[in-house]
């Protein structure tokens, strides 16, 4: 075991005069802390003209101030404020020494000290211990082979989420101003719409109805239900790896129990997020801090809703809450009841679902292929750095060809 200025040089930050700050590109990129920090590299958002402490390219950058531990790597000379330290490695790999601190952020954290601004100090951080288990340089070397391509792998489903997600809304843009039949757009108080278009009123298509008020009784009971919450409610998906219970009377349970097709509506947290419940169990309600809304006929459709409000909450803004505190943000039933919502015929609204549900469908595909990429980089970088498993035992030609499943990448070669 070593201790960090043993196997590496410290550099601590300082931040030069604020008058020495440009967005112009005049100087070395500056970063002042983890709000610079990408997911290996940090991205430049402000220049420096007269830098007092430079990194170089390949430094280990550690935030030492609020937070203290997280980690990037410097891709570029720069000059680095008082709330980093660069860190460059001499008697170690440095992309092993990386992911050995990554695996010791937290206990790197319990060094921080102060009420104001917790941070960490040179002396502090030069005395943090790494690779206790000794591994020789090509076995580091290898340890952060692994490690990488995993990593790597991660990154890539990172840019195609992003890139999914932009196609996403550059066709929302597209679909709910111009439609699908190529005809002439009207001028309308929520803007461009197809002169088919009709505008109705929330109140018009649909019934909506807020969920059960907490409160300090609402656990006390034989028979709690689970129900949801603002945090079950993601962007066209519900969540269930994390729900309450709570007990409903008969009168409550008649009230708010979900039915399958059931739109809901965050009417806090992030206002206006929706999600349709598709039953994903037998009994469920759902709290007041959602809106629960159900077509009165057949002329719109909740999965037609979803992605309308995806359009005007994320892109256009219509209901008045973008840029909120998510702390105080809220969606009055009589804020989510003002905006007019464009109604094409039901053919078109079909087409229109069908159209976006492709990049739905991808963008999940992204989100979980990446949840299991992360899930498969804690549990080797847990193994590895704990000497459970040893890298030459991992089939790299596995992980090359990108059968990166926890079972196989980890399985001993025989």
């Amino acid at each position: 075991m070593a201790a960090l200025i043993d196997v590496a040089y410290l550099i601590m930050g300082q931040s030069p005069p604020s008058s020495t700050y440009n967005e112009a590109g005049d100087g070395l990129a500056f970063f002042q802390g983890k709000t610079d920090f990408g997911f290996r590299h940090p991205t430049p958002r402000l220049y420096c003209s007269m830098p007092l402490r430079i990194a170089k390219p390949h430094d280990i950058l550690m935030s030492v101030r609020a937070p203290v531990g997280p980690t990037n790597i410097a891709d570029r000379e720069c000059c680095i404020g008082r709330g980093l330290a660069a860190i460059r490695p001499r008697d170690i790999d440095g992309d092993f020494l990386f992911f050995n601190l990554r695996y010791i952020e937290k206990s790197i954290a319990s060094l921080g000290s102060g009420s104001t601004f917790h941070a960490i100090n040179k002396s502090q951080l030069a005395s943090v211990e790494v690779n206790p288990h000794e591994f020789i340089l090509p076995e580091q070397r290898k340890i952060a082979e692994v490690l990488g391509m995993v990593q790597r792998a991660m990154e890539q489903q990172e840019r195609l989420m992003a890139l999914t997600a932009e196609l996403k809304k550059t066709l929302l843009h597209k679909l709910f101003t111009e439609g699908l039949r190529g005809e002439p757009q009207k001028q309308t108080e929520i803007g461009p719409v197809p002169q088919s278009w009709e505008l109705v009123k929330l109140d018009d298509v649909f019934e909506t109805q807020l969920g059960k008020m907490l409160s300090q009784k609402a656990h006390i009971g034989n028979d709690p239900k689970p129900y949801l919450r603002n945090k079950n409610v993601q962007w066209g998906q519900i969540d269930i790896t994390d729900f309450l219970k709570m007990n409903f009377n008969e009168r409550e349970r008649a009230m708010f129990i979900l039915r399958p097709g059931d739109l809901l509506i965050c009417e806090g947290g992030e206002p206006g997020r929706a999600a349709i419940w598709h039953g994903e169990m037998k009994e469920c309600y759902y709290q007041k801090a959602l809106h629960r809304l159900r077509p009165k006929d057949q002329r719109i459709t909740n999965e037609y809703l979803v992605h309308w409000l995806a359009f005007s909450f994320q892109l256009q803004n219509l209901y008045g809450v973008a840029g909120a505190s998510s702390t105080i943000a809220h969606l009055p039933e009589s804020q989510l009841k003002a905006p007019a919502i464009p109604m094409p015929k039901r053919s078109e609204q079909d087409e229109i679902c069908v159209t976006l549900e492709g990049l739905v469908r991808k963008v999940a595909h992204h989100r979980r292929k990446h949840a299991t990429l992360t899930a498969l980089f804690r549990t080797l970088l847990h193994q590895l750095m704990t000497a459970r498993i040893r890298v030459h035992n991992i089939d790299l030609d596995l992980l090359e060809c990108g059968d990166m499943s926890p079972h196989v990448t980890i399985r001993k070669v025989e």
